[in-house]
This record gives C-alpha cells, sequence and structure tokens, in this order.
C-alpha cells in the first residue's frame, strides 16, 4: 500500500472512487445508487473502474471478486477495497 492510501477509511474510498466516477460521467452519485441499473456504467466501463481501484487503492482485484456485483454501487466498492486491504496482510 502507497503511504496516500495507507490510512483511508471507507468514506475517503468511496468519495475517491466517486469523484472518479463524477469526472466520467459528469454526474454525481448516492453511495447506494445501482450504476449499472441507472445506465450510466457499462461493462466495458466497469472494467475501467476495476483498473482505477487496483491502481488508486494498490490492490488485486481478482477472481470472484472481479464481479459486476462488486462494481454496482460506490459503497460496494468501498467494501471491496476496505477488504482487499485487510485482505493484504497488514501484520502479516
Amino acid at each position: 500500500m502507497t503511504d496516500s492510501t495507507a490510512e483511508l477509511t471507507a468514506t475517503d474510498i468511496e468519495q475517491r472512487i466517486g469523484e472518479f466516477l463524477e469526472a466520467r460521467t459528469k454526474k454525481s452519485w448516492e453511495p447506494e445508487v445501482d450504476l449499472f441499473a441507472s445506465g450510466a456504467v457499462s461493462s466495458l466501463f466497469a472494467m475501467e473502474l476495476v483498473v482505477f481501484v487496483e491502481s488508486t487503492f494498490d490492490v488485486a482485484v481478482e477472481g470472484s471478486d472481479l464481479a459486476l456485483d462488486n462494481f454496482r454501487t460506490l459503497r460496494r466498492m468501498s467494501a471491496l477495497v476496505t477488504r482487499l486491504r485487510g485482505s493484504g496482510g497488514e501484520g502479516a
């Protein structure tokens, strides 16, 4: 984890992802809005989200974590990042 992301809270993570989405879609998003159901995010854009999440938060999204459900809302993406960062072995 880089120093700039080491101390981020779930709210900070949600905010950073929200800023990325807002820049790309020109719309602000509530944490629980289904981005895919809204029509604003396609499965192709979901791959951009994966790359953004991986590069910004220094995590690897692989296997079952690549499910669209993990990228459906800001809250779910934040939870995914938080979980992946925790399993990265901060004490390992």
